[in-house]
């Protein structure tokens, strides 16, 4: 079984990314923050295969938790997802270590990128 950790503050926007996950691999865990801290947290202890990242969260934001997790963990996959009008966030999650980026609310190549780390 493969673990995912979906760190996003919108309860409808993880329960989304799971639903559309779960349909093409029915071989996932699932693990849920709301926030950038709980992200981190989840992070160390689950040690996910792939984590997606929202950008715009409360407690620290996704760059920071983005930050937070590298630190722990330099092989860590993450995808940031982020909304239109964020690309200059999306390049610098990029150079602080990301993995790749997918556009909120615009998945079409999501599972194709969470496929390509697991």
């Amino acid at each position: 079984m493969k673990k995912i950790l979906l760190a996003d503050d919108s309860h409808f926007m993880r329960s989304w990314l799971k639903r559309i996950l779960n349909e093409n691999n029915k071989n996932l865990i699932f693990f849920e923050a709301e926030n950038g801290c709980s992200a981190v947290q989840m992070y160390k202890q689950h040690a996910p295969n792939v984590v997606l990242l929202d950008i715009t969260m409360p407690v620290i934001n996704g760059l920071e938790a983005l930050t937070e997790i590298i630190r722990f963990d330099q092989k860590a996959k993450i995808v940031m997802c982020s909304s239109l009008g964020q690309e200059a966030l999306i390049l610098d999650s990029i150079k602080m270590g990301a993995k790749d980026f997918v556009i909120k609310p615009n998945f079409h190549n999501l599972v194709s990128i969470v496929n390509k780390y697991l």
